[in-house]
């Protein structure tokens, strides 16, 4: 239920493409890291194979006749989100307000100065604005980087795509559909709405789970869950109450060609850790922030799905045009044809002709693997 929830089991988790992706999952997580390919852009391959780049993007951040399809958000980390969810995120926009700021203190006019300029000029990234930093480091932000996110997060300017990795800012009303634009639903509308969204991207989930998705609070989730649609149900296995959605439970008996396919870390199958383990019993942790030398499975680690299961993870790289496995494990000699399948997919994909493995557990699979993932 879960799998065909998230796209990853049989025909319909590919239809609409990209945009289909984005639609269905509800969120989906952005981070800086880029190995093979940047974690939003491996979570549509993930599903849908070798789609073009390109399309990715577009379906990210670009526009048709009604406005753009999506815009960034703070949901389960920053995430894309589809534009139609602009109005549901309202009760987070209103608890920033009242918060009065988030990481910096924001100077004041700066907000001002900050809304005039995007008035007058258009869109405009950090640096167009007056500059993103002081020049120290990252978190150094300048007055206007201050300024800009906090306007952000309260709602005032609006991410709708970005230039190259940077932010673009433009106001609301310039660029989102008017019908968006009305009277805001209630925090009870907006909870009950993220709910039944995070239910349905989920299949069956629990209330932890519920409020993973979108990082809502229990207390949020229990006051909305009458409300949202979804169906409480019993999973063997589990000691806390679970939900399911109904679309996941008409499902149930239905069948379809499971994807073989490498995940990123951040990828929504396998974001909460704990709940991968639960499902999967399969323990993933990202191990980029940790030292090197305590590093277990590598900087960028993306666990192998093959089956419906977890059985695998490769820490992968590049060089020129080879995909190098750095580090590699596979759970059993069975699965050994499913990673050199996904290492042979996820090359060609990033435009690879050959893959090389340096480290395998087991060691005697490593040969195999490289035959198989070359031929």
């Amino acid at each position: 239920m879960q799998l065909r929830a998230q796209g990853f089991l049989g025909a319909a988790g590919r239809a609409g493409g990209p945009a289909g992706v984005l639609r269905r999952l509800g969120a989906v997580q952005l981070d800086t890291i880029s190995v093979l390919a940047r974690s939003h852009e491996l979570v549509a391959y993930a599903r849908l194979g070798a789609v073009g780049r390109a399309a990715v993007e577009h379906a990210y951040w670009g526009s048709g006749g009604d406005g753009p399809h999506a815009f960034e958000y703070w949901s389960h980390a920053a995430c894309v989100l589809p534009v139609e969810e602009w109005p549901h995120f309202a009760f987070r926009r209103r608890a920033f307000r009242r918060r009065g700021w988030r990481w910096h203190k924001v100077p004041e006019r700066s907000g001002d100065q900050v809304l005039a300029k995007l008035r007058d000029e258009g869109p405009l990234t950090a640096t167009e604005l007056g500059g993103a930093k002081r020049g120290g480091p990252w978190w150094d932000w300048s007055d206007v980087k201050i300024a800009v996110e906090w306007l952000l997060d309260i709602g005032e300017v609006v991410c709708v795509r970005r230039d190259g990795w940077r932010r673009v800012y433009d106001l609301p009303e310039r660029v989102l559909p008017a019908r968006l634009l009305g009277p805001e639903p209630t925090d009870e509308e907006c909870l009950t709405r993220l709910v039944a969204a995070a239910g349905r991207g989920l299949g069956v989930a629990t209330r932890a789970d519920l409020a993973d998705y979108h990082r809502l609070k229990a207390v949020q989730v229990d006051g909305v869950l009458p409300g949202s649609g979804l169906v409480p149900v019993e999973v063997a296995g589990w000691q806390a109450p679970a939900w399911a959605h109904p679309d996941a439970l008409a499902e149930a008996d239905a069948r379809g060609r499971h994807r073989t396919t490498l995940l990123s870390p951040f990828d929504s199958l396998v974001w909460d850790r704990a709940r991968a383990e639960r499902v999967f019993g399969f323990v993933h942790r990202l191990e980029a922030y940790v030292p090197k030398e305590k590093r277990v499975h590598g900087y960028f680690t993306m666990p192998l799905l093959a089956g419906g299961r977890l059985v695998g993870r490769v820490d992968p790289a590049r060089d020129g045009r080879t995909l190098v496995a750095r580090q590699l494990s596979v759970h059993g000699a069975a699965n050994v044809p499913a990673m050199a399948s996904a290492l042979r997919e996820a090359a060609g994909w990033v435009g690879c002709d050959a893959v090389r493995v340096e480290r395998c557990d087991p060691p005697e699979a490593a040969a195999q693997l490289e035959k198989l993932a070359n031929e």
